[in-house]
């Protein structure tokens, strides 16, 4: 592991200030993308604060949760029912290159802040909405969290499906996630495209959609074509690609389907069977498909006569199979190869110890990206990002805090 600096050297974003009004995970995760890639990442917060600051555990009044989506951010917390803080919301607008916002749609109009009053006085902006259906259509207004869009997506169902019909929701929050990942890429398109056309943007990025865009199999389950697919493994199937105990105590995972076509030829390889090749049961891909419990039962007693990992992935791999050892997060974090890479990063727990968070993926040639900064308090940086955007004198800063427009919640030190 390594410790994350509290600065690093320019990254591709340098010079590129986001004001993040999001809150939970779809946004601020996106926002965390953006300021490990070197923006000036500025998160709006009301005086209630984010939800996730309230999770568990927390340390010095942080939440770890909290900490992971918004380390490196900068923050203000202003009352937004306040026509003087969205005033002053306004004036940073017309300084900002991105804003980007995950409330129902009509939330941030209400406030006077939608695409077109912010873009009145800064046409460069780029503003990204991320909402649950979309800010048009008959669903926009519903409430939406990652296990509501999961089920209405088909992705809940899905995978019930490939586990015999038992539905339950997915432990990660992969529709609040991917939509992060989908609305940052959208973002820096924008961006790209207002240097060519000095005109910013708004972009509309709902996580249902994104369920669908990420669903490889999509084309599949809309599809009407099934004849003549006996002798053929749909969509690659990879929930049917086996898991193996082996002799020493461990569990892999190998991939490729053991019914299809090429595939099972590589199996049997590297099993030193090819003899199950001319058993009835597995002579064709319609055959293999039908008993495929008996075929991965094969695999069983043949993993099972390894007592070394890397001799069993080393027979897979001469026979054209990957193998993956089925670890916890924490054993993958420990391991040699997440030191390498520096995977993960301890951040400051605003003590004297850490949090452990993932690092950002991406190794640049040219610039410096990964985590950096430490995660704030609300409010903690109200007069500096004002005095610093504004130029606001301590007289007026000492008004704003005075009539409750700018509140925080900084932990006094003794």
């Amino acid at each position: 592991m390594t410790t994350a600096p509290l600065s690093r050297g320019p990254g591709p974003l340098d010079g590129v200030l986001v004001l993040d009004f999001s809150r939970v995970l779809s946004g601020p995760h996106c926002a965390r993308m953006l300021t490990d890639l070197g923006a000036n990442v500025i998160k709006i917060e009301p005086p209630e604060g984010d939800m996730t600051r309230f999770a568990v555990p927390r340390v010095n009044s942080i939440a770890s949760y909290f900490a992971q989506q918004n380390v490196g951010k900068r923050n203000i917390s202003v009352d937004l029912r306040r026509p003087e803080a969205v005033a002053l919301l306004r004036r940073l607008a017309k300084r900002a290159d991105v804003v980007l916002e995950n409330f129902r749609p009509g939330v941030m109009a209400r406030m006077g802040l939608s695409y077109s009053d912010l873009a009145a006085d800064n046409p460069r902006l780029v503003y990204a909405a991320i909402s649950g259906y979309g800010q048009t259509g008959p669903w926009n207004g519903r409430r939406a969290y990652a296990p509501v869009v999961g089920a209405e997506s088909g992705f809940t169902y899905g995978q019930g499906m490939g586990r015999g019909g038992q539905f339950a929701n997915d432990v990660y929050s992969h529709a609040d996630v991917y939509t992060s990942l989908e609305c940052c890429s959208a973002i820096l398109a924008a961006l790209y495209q207002r240097e060519q056309t000095g005109l910013g943007q708004s972009i509309d990025v709902s996580m249902c959609e994104t369920m669908l865009y990420v669903n490889e199999h999509l084309h599949w389950e809309l599809s009407d074509i099934r004849d003549d697919l006996d002798d053929e493994v749909p969509s690659f199937a990879p929930s049917d690609f086996p898991v193996l105990p082996t002799g020493e105590g461990h569990t892999v995972v190998v991939s490729g389907h053991p019914a299809a076509r090429g595939t099972f030829e590589h199996y049997i390889a590297a099993m030193g069977r090819p003899e199950l090749a001319s058993d009835a049961r597995f002579a064709t891909v319609s055959a293999r498909r039908a008993n495929l419990a008996a075929l991965v039962d094969e695999m069983r007693v043949w993993a099972m006569t390894f007592t070394d990992l890397d001799k069993i992935e080393a027979v897979l791999a001469d026979n054209g199979l990957a193998m993956g050892v089925l670890r916890s997060s924490a054993e993958v974090a420990g391991t040699e190869w997440a030191q390498s890479r520096d995977a993960i990063a301890e951040i400051s727990d605003r003590g004297d110890g850490t949090f452990s968070v993932p690092n950002s993926p991406w190794k640049f040639s040219g610039a410096a990206t990964g985590v950096r900064g430490v995660p704030a308090y609300r409010g903690e940086h109200n007069r500096e990002v004002l005095h610093e955007l504004l130029d606001l004198s301590d007289r007026e800063l000492d008004a704003l805090e005075t009539t409750g427009v700018l509140t925080s919640r900084v932990p006094k030190r003794t």
